[in-house]
């Protein structure tokens, strides 16, 4: 996901050089804007960014893993002097605008000004002010506790989360709720000036606003990739609405039709997730269509075998490997963060991290023996083994073919951890086939992949007006609850106003990571699955493919992976899928016993919720 160190003693070391490093690239540069042309532009920025790129890892490894007023200093120091560089170098770049250039320069320097989330203006001023900013952001979500007496009464999100997860009190479901979404509203003044500074930086690069900058890095313009992205979502919102309908029906029956009316938008605290976007922690007590029949209690069988994060990593490792993936270099092992730290804060939000460009690959992650977490893990390790499949092409091409892919490649071998796949592996019985129990199976998945799509779309979607200026900061909350509305069928558990902002209460808001990428990813790892057991040879239906010890199957992943960005993604998909175009088609054929069961379940049901009227923010 990102480039990120392991010690304040290191980050330390690294500024020095740093600073160092900067002073004679400066001084390079003077002479190299005379003379050099275009391929020997790229290729100096290829090796100082990769350079630039290890000092950048180290700091934000360090303030993620230990946070402190001193590492978020740190980190914000050294993205003021990247992103100084980053405008110095893209106004460089300007010189060859207008020029016929070699394929790979040209996309080289396409890429290099996509090249950061957030741009600062070139001001040293304006560019202080916005590292300071994200990084007063990001450590105000890691460090977020609600507090409703005194300290001793303090919870984070991981206890909060636990609450949704497990409770079935509806009043201590609102309260958990509520108290995590309050950690947000100081964040709202400094998300807006954030937007402010973003979109400076963004124009400077011609793009018109920040918004539009992300939609450009999909090889197409943006308004042609909006279309693209409600193209994708029609294709799957008819089992969304479907599934949708029977959870209701569900939740109506045990909180109550008053609480959970017909026709109307849930309430987002009953999915057992904080912002609702999967929905899989109440599968076996409310959403299981045929309790006690195929249960593959995971959780219990990890309890009971005595895995532990080691254990768990290494079992996601092992699936790669029987590929024909390497196995994780050594460093992977010695400076992973696999669980909480009990001695101080941290973000658990998990993450992969390449810090170097080459081998040194890590993961964030706070795992516990849990089904949920077994699967993250096996997602963390496609961006890992993402990264060290394309370590040999220059630094701009380190990246995803589009970042909807990276995020894809963990998802795809996660399809793969079929019933069949954790009885080989040892983590559940026997299964017997039988319709209830593929209609379970295809229930529990679908609660954690169809019941996200809706949240995967419009987080940006959001965003991107906030960036437009279609969405004013005073209106924020209120726009943030039309497109949840909209989109997902859910409504705030208790009444919400621009006092509160809730969308800072989701980690990739402060964190200005962009979420399109995700949506893109619930579908691309379908079409992938479909393409890799194809290759594989499986005959069948699709939901019943596990491509685990398939080489064939892997040498075709592998192959695409290799290629990182280094060519336009519909090229890297015709690769793998024989097509050039994203589809949805394969969620379809994936959930075809499910959507028959759905549609024949929710007959008679009032199916569908009121949406709110329509305005300028909410269309």
């Amino acid at each position: 996901m990102s480039r990120r160190c392991t010690s304040a003693r290191v980050a330390a070391l690294a500024f020095s050089l740093s600073i160092t490093l900067l002073a004679g690239c400066q001084r390079a540069d003077q002479t190299a804007a005379r003379q050099e042309s275009a391929d020997e532009f790229v290729a100096r920025v290829n090796k100082e960014m990769a350079e630039l790129g290890k000092e950048v890892s180290a700091a934000g490894w360090v303030q993620a893993t230990y946070i402190t007023p001193d590492t978020e200093l740190l980190n914000a120091k050294v993205n003021e002097r990247f992103l100084a560089y980053f405008s110095k170098t893209v106004d460089e770049a300007k010189r060859y605008d207008g020029q016929k250039l070699e394929k790979n320069a040209a996309r080289s320097i396409q890429l290099l000004k996509l090249g950061v989330a957030a741009p600062a203006p070139n001001d040293a001023a304006k560019r202080g002010e916005l590292t300071k900013l994200t990084s007063r952001l990001q450590a105000a979500y890691g460090e977020g506790k609600y507090c409703p007496d005194d300290p001793d009464s303090c919870r984070n999100l991981d206890q909060l989360s636990e609450t949704l997860a497990k409770s079935r009190n509806y009043d201590e479901l609102t309260e958990a709720w509520t108290g995590w979404h309050s950690i947000a509203t100081p964040m709202r003044a400094d998300y807006a000036r954030f937007v402010e500074l973003a979109n400076e930086g963004a124009r400077e690069l011609g793009f018109p606003d920040l918004g539009a900058m992300w939609r450009s890095n999909y090889d197409m313009p943006p308004d042609a990739f909006d279309k693209e992205a409600a193209r994708l979502y029609a294709q799957v919102k008819p089992l969304y609405d479907e599934l949708h309908c029977y959870a209701r029906g569900q939740l109506a029956k045990k909180y109550g039709e008053a609480k959970v009316p017909a026709g109307k938008p849930i309430p987002a605290h009953l999915f057992g997730n904080m912002w609702a976007q999967q929905w899989n922690k109440i599968y076996e007590d409310i959403l299981q269509p045929y309790p006690g029949v195929a249960n593959l209690n995971v959780d219990q069988a990890l309890a009971k075998q005595g895995y532990d994060a080691k254990r768990m990593t290494q079992s996601a490792e092992q699936f790669y490997v029987s590929l024909g993936f390497p196995k994780l270099p050594d460093t992977f092992w010695e400076r992973s963060m696999l669980t909480r730290p009990r001695d101080r804060e941290v973000e658990c939000h998990a993450s992969a991290w390449q810090m170097d460009g080459y081998e040194d690959v890590r993961i964030k992650q706070c795992i516990v023996p849990a089904e949920q977490d077994l699967g993250v893990i096996y997602h963390e390790l496609g961006h890992v083994f993402y990264n060290l499949s394309y370590k040999e092409q220059p630094f701009l091409y380190q990246s995803g073919a589009h970042d909807g892919f990276h995020e894809a490649i963990g998802d795809t071998v996660v399809l793969s951890m079929t019933p069949g796949y954790l009885h080989d592996i040892k983590l559940v019985g026997a299964v017997q086939p039988s319709k209830e129990a593929v209609i379970n199976q295809q229930m529990k998945m679908a609660a954690d992949k169809i019941a996200f799509l809706p949240f995967g779309k419009l987080i940006d979607e959001w965003r991107w007006r906030v960036f437009d200026g279609q969405i004013k900061p005073e209106d924020y909350n209120k726009s943030w609850w039309a497109l949840r509305t909209k989109y997902q069928g859910v409504a705030p558990p208790v009444e919400r106003s621009e006092a509160d902002f809730d969308p800072g209460a989701k980690y990739h808001i402060p964190g200005n990571t962009p979420y399109t990428r995700y949506f893109l990813a619930f579908i691309l790892q379908f079409q992938f699955h479909r393409a890799l057991c194809e290759a594989a040879g499986h005959k069948g239906p699709l939901h019943e493919c596990s491509i685990y010890g398939n080489k064939e199957a892997g040498r075709r992943f592998a192959e695409m992976l290799a290629l990182g960005q280094s060519q336009p993604w519909p090229d890297t998909l015709e690769k793998l899928t024989g097509t050039r175009e994203m589809d949805a088609s394969a969620i379809i054929d994936y959930f075809e016993p499910l959507m028959g069961w759905l549609k024949e379940h929710n007959q008679g049901q009032q199916c569908g919720w009121a949406e709110p009227a329509p305005s300028s923010e909410s269309t």
